[in-house]
């Protein structure tokens, strides 16, 4: 039987960095009206000459290498991201391309702040059905804009960044650290509450909406995206999160239930990076040591749609 596993995961964010203080001079706001409310101190925004699959590029040119592999190696690319400016070609092309990737399947996810979970077992069920050997999946966004900076309700969240992993095959019989099932679902009839759109398009949200929805029905349903790995909340070793906000991230980690496990927290550096969020933050906490190989980590992404998308994987 197939299955598989993350081999290799790295991330990529511009070197402008806007702080709160930055901000301070564009709209009515503050460093503390900021950090009281959604916990972020500063961003990373893409320059004009910086577009989204440059962003998806550099971060999956990492995981390649971090996995000892060529572009050559590489049978599908799977792009999460809801800040593509054209239809065709699309983002997973595009990348392959700036990679020299020869014949891949590619595909575009949107499924906003969700987007790096549900690619992420688009991969692995591709992988497990024999329909692909390895798989680069990438979370990348350029929320910048998609952005009112006017807005001091939404400009405040946004950054722009990405993140990738390298899924290949593995066998689970030989006890090779794995992806867990996925759990994930939506709530059509509240999709208004997430948007991006109009021309042009703009990102808004019911902030409260999303705030109550995040916090009080997706804490079980993380639980149960453990029990479908065969693990409880206590046998976590870290938990990454869509990171939408510092008031969200922490009282839904605690209501899950994963006392043992670090949690991440790259929103406090990063702003809101939508679907390269996950991959960002759980690169991070590899590349820094605080997650070792072989350890259990949720992943779970919520927002947009109201979607969501959790599965256990095992750190690379």
């Amino acid at each position: 039987m197939i299955g598989s596993r993350i081999a290799a995961v790295g991330h990529y964010q511009p070197a402008k960095v806007l702080t709160n203080k930055d901000l301070a001079g564009m709209v009515d706001t503050s460093d503390e009206w900021i950090t009281t409310r959604v916990g972020i101190r500063t961003r990373h925004i893409a320059g004009p000459d910086e577009p989204v699959d440059e962003l998806a590029g550099h971060a999956a040119a990492k995981a390649l290498a971090t996995a000892g592999l060529a572009a050559a190696d590489i049978d599908l690319v799977v792009v999460a991201t809801s800040t593509a400016v054209d239809r065709s070609p699309n983002m997973a092309a595009r990348v392959a391309r700036r990679l020299g990737i020869p014949s891949p399947a590619a595909m575009d996810i949107n499924v906003v702040c969700a987007g790096f979970t549900h690619a992420l077992a688009t991969a692995d069920h591709a992988v497990r059905a024999g329909g692909a050997t390895r798989v680069l999946v990438i979370g990348a966004d350029k929320m910048s804009e998609v952005t009112d900076w006017t807005d001091r309700t939404t400009c405040v969240l946004v950054g722009d960044g990405a993140g990738a992993a390298v899924v290949e095959a593995a066998d689970p019989a030989a006890g090779a650290p794995g992806i867990g099932p996925v759990l994930w679902g939506s709530v059509p009839e509240m999709g208004h509450a997430v948007r991006i759109e109009g021309t042009p398009a703009r990102f808004a949200q019911e902030g409260q909406s999303v705030y109550r929805w995040a916090t009080t029905k997706l804490p079980p349903i993380a639980r149960a995206a453990c029990e479908k790995a065969g693990l409880t909340p206590a046998d976590l070793a870290a938990v990454v999160l869509h990171q939408a906000n510092l008031r969200i991230i922490e009282p839904l980690a605690e209501k899950i239930g994963a006392v043992n496990a670090v949690v991440a927290r790259d929103v406090v550096e990063s702003g809101n990076t939508s679907a390269a969020s996950i991959p960002l933050a759980f690169s991070k906490l590899v590349e820094r040591g605080e997650i070792s190989s072989g350890d259990p980590v949720l992943l779970f992404g919520f927002g947009g749609n109201l979607s969501y998308a959790g599965q256990v994987v095992r750190c690379p």
